[in-house]
């Protein structure tokens, strides 16, 4: 790769500043989730190893800028580190430009969100990061796609910089799967709405040699090859982009499979009634809420025959057991596969962990936008940045 990991770099002497991705679920004081924390720690703890003086940062929520928010201060994420590194940790509100910092421990500044101009990338706040380290490592992948003043700016105006150890691999994995994938590559994309995956489906159609697809963004396929969806999740203002698409899959010869069978239901809630239906039966009161097995066994079937699994998005309502059995049978063939597997995005993860596959994925991204523009093609600002 054309970025250096903090691998690669001389830390002795050096005051390291660390941009991670520790936004995460917190209920009170109380971290639900601290996947992300735990994701950041092998760098943490490299540059605490190595380093003179460690400067650590990162974003928490959606607070107003330049405004102190108690709520989503990172006091909790504190805690945690220090229970998990054992180590004396100072978390500071403020720090003046040039600030010198004791070496010895780790320190953490407030929530960036909290300072005026780093959405914006103000040059003085970026110059403002740059001037308390020599070394900047962006380890934060979940937000590559922004170019802030913590994610993007400091570069600029810092000697060195690199990433670190999760962006690194994050780029090398998402790099290996969509510019340099084994084939035959398969594609599985879900969610709500084709709309905010329009321009993965269109990059990963020109890449792929199969695609899969679920949950609403399949009702709008489904509807764009002349099927009745009832009163499915859909967006009728795409089925035209829908189909083109669909052309696009049929003069490429790309694996796409035959919709057969669906588990409908005439309500969306928990105890709802679920009902296999032929594709053909669907009524106009009905909603499709996951595929039916014999379209189940037609795409786990053609798991075994891929070398590339590139994951977004689950197939239907797993959140409810009488939906889940799609997301399920989807989780543990590409588990049980012999195929690199990259999965990403909130709700792949959630399944992920729900059906204890984890450590059968090759590669979980710990991004959420970021991995679809990357998944468009598009080039994100922190690794432009990290290239200069």
């Amino acid at each position: 790769m054309s970025i250096r990991s903090i691998s690669h770099l001389n830390l002795q002497n050096k005051k390291v500043f660390i941009r991670a991705d520790l936004n995460v679920p917190i209920d009170g004081s109380t971290i639900s989730s601290t996947s992300r924390i735990d994701a950041s720690i092998p760098t943490i703890q490299y540059a605490l190893d190595n380093a003179r003086v460690v400067i650590l940062t990162s974003h928490l929520g959606r607070p107003k800028e330049g405004n102190f928010d108690n709520s989503l201060s990172l006091k909790p994420i504190v805690n945690y580190l220090e229970e998990k590194l054992n180590l004396k940790i100072m978390l500071h509100r403020y720090f003046e430009k040039g600030q010198s910092f004791e070496s010895g421990m780790l320190h953490v500044l407030e929530n960036v969100r909290f300072n005026p101009g780093e959405k914006k990338c103000s040059d003085e706040l970026s110059v403002k990061y740059a001037s308390i380290a020599d070394v900047f490592v962006m380890d934060a992948f979940g937000t590559a796609h922004r170019a802030e003043a913590s994610t993007y700016g400091i570069g600029k105006y810092i000697g060195e910089k690199c990433a670190g150890l999760l962006f690194y691999d994050e780029v090398d994995a998402l790099t290996k799967t969509f510019n340099q994938p084994k084939k035959p590559m398969l594609a599985i994309v879900g969610g709500s709405k084709v709309s905010t995956k329009l321009s993965v489906l269109k990059n990963l159609v020109t890449r792929v040699d199969g695609l899969i697809l679920g949950g609403g963004i399949l009702n709008t396929f489904i509807a764009a090859q002349g099927f009745n969806i009832g009163k499915s999740l859909y967006e009728p203002d795409f089925v035209d982009e829908a189909k083109v698409i669909l052309d696009e899959i049929k003069n490429r010869q790309i694996f796409f499979p035959t919709i057969e069978d669906v588990i409908c239901a005439k309500e969306f809630d928990v105890n709802a009634h679920a009902e296999l239906k032929k594709i053909d039966d669907v009524e106009s009161d009905d909603m499709i809420f996951d595929l039916g097995p014999k379209t189940l066994k037609y795409i786990t079937d053609h798991l075994s025959k891929v070398s590339t699994i590139m994951w977004n998005g689950p197939l239907g309502v797993f959140e409810f057991e009488q939906f889940s059995s799609g997301t399920e049978a989807l989780s543990h063939a590409i588990a049980g596969g012999e195929a690199f597997s990259l999965a990403g995005g909130g709700d792949t993860i959630a399944a992920i962990e729900k059906y204890k596959v984890c450590k059968k994925i090759s590669y979980i991204s710990t991004a959420g936008g970021a991995f679809l523009e990357f998944a468009e093609g598009k080039k994100l600002p922190a690794i432009e940045m990290l290239e200069q």
